[in-house]
């Protein structure tokens, strides 16, 4: 079965930086879309940014300009660098598989989470 496994959050402070990383097994990543997720404590999951097959990305508002998304298809990976974090970006991150189309479509298919602590 599918697998995907994120990996590289933390607890960092306000300001700094995390790279994750999103392996996908048993499956190739290059003709899907992927996503990342966040789910903050207490309120619903959002998606924060995806990227296409062709490599075209999209953000939420609340990263733009500070979250870059990025796949390596030699690696079958897919990094989201987080830059200049705030304690709201205190989350649990998964990565999602999704249908190569302009506007996300999200598949059943996640990873187990990566927890992201950003303290103020």
């Amino acid at each position: 079965q599918v697998q995907l496994v994120e990996s590289g959050g933390g607890l960092v402070q306000a300001g700094g930086s995390l790279r994750l990383s999103c392996v996908a097994s048993r499956i190739t990543l290059r003709p899907y879309a992927v996503a990342w997720y966040r789910h903050p404590p207490g309120k619903q999951r959002e998606r924060v940014a995806s990227i296409t097959s062709g490599g075209t990305a999209d953000y939420a508002d609340s990263v733009k300009g500070r979250f870059t998304i990025d796949r390596v298809n030699a690696e079958n990976t897919v990094y989201l660098q987080m830059n200049s974090l705030k304690p709201e970006d205190t989350a649990v991150y998964y990565c999602n598989l999704g249908e190569d189309r302009n506007t996300y479509t999200p598949y059943n298919y996640w990873g187990q989470g990566t927890q992201v602590t950003v303290s103020s």
